[in-house]
């Protein structure tokens, strides 16, 4: 039987007891003012792992001994208000989930003791197509929002992410970007109003946050100004017919000068045309890479075929290879379902097949080299598991929104972002170290080739390589190791605005945004 020194055993009492105290409190709390307790979970509720993990998109956090004192499941913005209120007079911290896709956990992990604030309830979905708008809560799937606008219309859409389960709340905070991008720019770009509920539980609407916030709320990464309950979004149109196309080659059919080729006109096609990369080596075990040329064309072949042949005729694009479809069916398409399958699909809140994995984002502002290319698939060959690198074209619309118009920075002289991604389905100690170390020598490899000063990185593909906060109040100096890749120039705003808004720093993470300087409590409250 194992040893544990009295005082070690002392200390994990005395830290049970504390836990325990915290959770009555803030349970009592939320009931003076709530009246139920239907919508807090404990780690006794029989429901609480269930609840916890079930829109975890990655299993790698699962068995984190890092796990909330308490999940809360609202039905209604009051009940997130009271749960900051009590947060905050019981020093925990929130944590805010709406789709589970935080790539490393930041929406149900803490070091520190905490609650989930668990948006699943508040996916409501209205629809004005008078207006060409929507309101939707921040717990509503890009499926859902996808599904709904398809059942009013055939010739709207909206432009956002690939991925049906992520969450509308946590996609927008960060830009958002899909297939429609170089024609409409982000989801971030199409946002007209919000609601918000800030550190004193006030919520606010576009007019009452004022320009600054709502400014920093499209685009600046979620978790650091406080809960967005909503959005309201533009439609936009789409045509009855788009087309669709996935043209697969290997090294040996010339794959590397096509993705070559690809990277001088990627962001220079046409805005109606979007064609983006998906590289990876050819089986796990095999040897060689394959490059899928996937693309979006909002219009019927007749008018691709020849745009293609005259912007990138090197592809061989056949009729053949061309598949015409409805708006809603790309969606179904690019999320790996066949067309003809039924939208209701998309309204699954999580993915079919779930690995372990670990992501990191470029930009690139210059063609990479086909021996810098080849290198890469070299690298691809050390590991005996699915191994991607992704690359999404900029250009058109995005070429022509300013830096500063969201705190999404990354807009003319890109000409494509990269996503390196590294899967794995049996996780241990060894096995996770050796994926994660070598995804952070491919990153290294490509350190010449991509952008610089600052090397810049998408806070979506969030990524705590890059740097993180060291305690509550890591100084803006410190911070803007990882906040200068994310943000670029907008990055000393954003840091204004959380200062102004949040001044003791209650909304936080391993990547949120700082406060300038600590404001003490006192004279807050003068």
């Amino acid at each position: 039987m194992a040893y544990f020194p009295p005082f070690l055993l002392l200390l994990s009492l005395s830290w049970a007891s504390s836990a325990a105290s915290t959770e009555s409190s803030f349970r009592e709390c939320m009931l003076t003012q709530v009246g139920s307790d239907s919508i807090i979970l404990s780690s006794s509720s029989s429901v609480y792992t269930q609840v916890l993990e079930f829109s975890q998109q990655n299993p790698r956090w699962l068995n984190s001994s890092r796990k909330p004192v308490l999940i809360i499941t609202p039905v209604h913005e009051s009940e997130i208000q009271v749960a900051i209120l009590c947060s905050r007079k019981h020093e925990l911290q929130v944590r805010v989930r709406s789709g589970g896709h935080d790539y490393e956990g930041l929406s149900f992990l803490s070091d520190t003791p905490f609650i989930i604030i668990d948006l699943i309830y508040l996916r409501s979905i209205e629809i004005n197509l008078a207006e060409e708008t929507a309101w939707v809560q921040a717990g509503a799937t890009l499926g859902e929002l996808y599904y709904k606008i398809a059942n009013l219309s055939k010739v709207h859409g909206f432009p956002a992410g690939l991925c049906p389960s992520v969450g509308l709340g946590g996609h927008v905070s960060g830009g958002g970007f899909g297939t429609m991008l170089r024609k409409f720019g982000l989801a971030a770009d199409n946002v007209l109003d919000a609601y918000l509920i800030d550190v004193n539980g006030k919520l606010l609407d576009r007019q009452a946050m004022g320009k600054d916030l709502f400014w920093a709320i499209r685009g600046g990464g979620g978790g650091s100004f406080g809960i967005v309950l909503a959005w309201k979004i533009r439609l936009v149109r789409v045509p009855a017919t788009v087309t669709a196309f996935t043209v697969e080659r290997t090294d040996q059919e010339g794959a590397t000068k096509l993705i070559h080729r690809w990277q001088y006109i990627a962001n220079k096609l046409h805005e109606d045309l979007f064609i983006r990369i998906i590289a990876q080596k050819l089986g796990r075990s095999g040897q060689g890479i394959k490059a899928s040329f996937n693309s979006l064309f909002l219009g019927g072949k007749d008018k691709l075929i020849p745009l293609m042949k005259q912007s990138f005729p090197e592809l061989g694009l056949q009729a053949k290879d061309c598949i015409e479809m409805s708006w809603i069916q790309s969606i179904l398409y690019f999320a790996g379902y066949h067309k003809d399958d039924h939208p209701e699909l998309l309204l699954n809140r999580i993915t079919s097949y779930k690995s372990f994995y670990k992501a990191k984002s470029d930009f690139v502002n210059e063609p990479v080299s086909e021996t810098a290319l080849e290198g890469v698939w070299k690298m691809f060959q050390e590991e005996d598991v699915l191994t991607l690198l992704i690359a999404d074209p900029y250009g058109g619309r995005m070429d022509e929104i300013s830096e500063s118009a969201t705190p999404f920075p990354h807009r003319k002289g890109n000409i494509y972002n990269i996503q390196y991604m590294i899967k794995w389905d049996v996780n241990n100690y060894e096995a996770e170290n050796r994926h994660v170390q070598w995804i952070r020598k491919l990153y290294r490899y490509m350190t010449p080739y991509v952008s610089k000063s600052p090397r810049s990185a998408y806070v979506n593909y969030r990524d705590l390589d890059i740097g993180t906060n060291k305690h509550s109040n890591t100084s803006y100096s410190e911070a803007s190791v990882w906040g200068k890749k994310y943000f670029k120039g907008n990055f000393r705003r954003l840091a204004h605005i959380k200062t102004k808004v949040d001044p003791q720093n209650f909304f936080r993470n391993e990547q949120s945004l700082p406060i300038l300087s600590p404001v003490p409590a006192s004279k807050l409250r003068a």
